[in-house]
């Protein structure tokens, strides 16, 4: 098995990071309700021929808080500062949901950085592809029972359901409910009021970079269709359905999520330095 070495990059707040493996850079984001721990399969699997490497976000896991409210392209320029930290000068960016909402904002901000991106589970805003009473929802189960005092723990167990598929399997599922009770409260408070309004969508035909989407086939927060719609603006890009996967397909369906993104990789294995 691969040993998995924990870094801090140093700087305001100072990032937790997983790395593991030498070669090209590829740059794991999680989630909304993730950890750098959400990529554990992925770095154990892909070390062996990659420099494989795992963040916390600002306000995650091991990465400190911060003071006042985010910028959701804070979360680009701490991405920056990892880059820069190993030395790559492109890097391949992975990014799961919110992870691939950063990705995009790091192509727009920083394209000159960026080989290829792998855009899972994500979307380009939530204005426009998150009918109004999703959103609601969406709110309802993260930030309300938080704000009414209870602990990102006491939600995790919904939270989870709502998320994998319907025959995820308990190993998948307690993997979940451990990153959502590990959330920082008070840093997951701001990221959800920052992400709500975040929007890259007008930036999606601008990316010229290779591109791979990957859905889950039972992903009921960002559907396939959302995915499709993605593959369609970017020119070139490639698009895989995770069978029997939910939202968290690296977790539920690590087997498959690994042979799509490993097989693009390999194709495109030069283009970061």
């Amino acid at each position: 098995m691969m040993d998995i070495e924990t870094v801090f990059i140093e700087g305001t707040p100072r990032l937790a990071v997983d790395r593991a493996g030498s070669g090209s850079l590829v740059f794991f984001l999680h989630g909304i309700g993730g950890n750098r721990k959400n990529w554990t399969g992925q770095l154990e699997a892909l070390g062996g021929g990659y420099h494989a490497v795992a963040w916390d976000a600002r306000g995650y896991g091991g990465s400190d808080d911060y003071e006042g409210p985010l910028d959701f392209g804070d979360f680009a320029k701490d991405a920056l500062r990892v880059l820069d930290r190993f030395g790559a000068e492109r890097a391949h960016l992975v990014g799961l949901s919110m992870g691939g909402r950063i990705a995009q904002d790091f192509h727009a901000r920083f394209p000159g950085r960026v080989a290829t991106l792998v855009l899972c589970d994500t979307r380009a805003d939530f204005q426009d592809s998150m009918p109004p009473e999703k959103r609601a929802e969406f709110i309802r189960l993260r930030q309300a029972p938080l704000l009414a005092g209870k602990e990102p723990r006491d939600i995790a167990d919904a939270l989870v359901e709502s998320l994998v598929a319907p025959g995820a399997d308990d190993a998948a599922r307690r993997k979940l409910r451990e990153s959502i009770a590990a959330l920082h409260k008070e840093s997951y408070l701001k990221t959800i009021e920052a992400s709500l309004t975040f929007d890259r969508s007008a930036e999606i035909d601008r990316i010229r970079v290779p591109t791979l989407l990957i859905y889950g086939e039972h992903d009921t927060l960002t559907p396939p269709a959302i995915g499709r719609a993605l593959h369609d603006r970017i020119a070139g890009s490639e698009f895989v359905e995770i069978e029997g996967a939910g939202h968290l397909t690296n977790i539920e369906r690590p087997e498959a999520f690994n042979a799509a993104l490993f097989a693009f990789l390999a194709r495109h294995r030069d283009r970061a330095g």
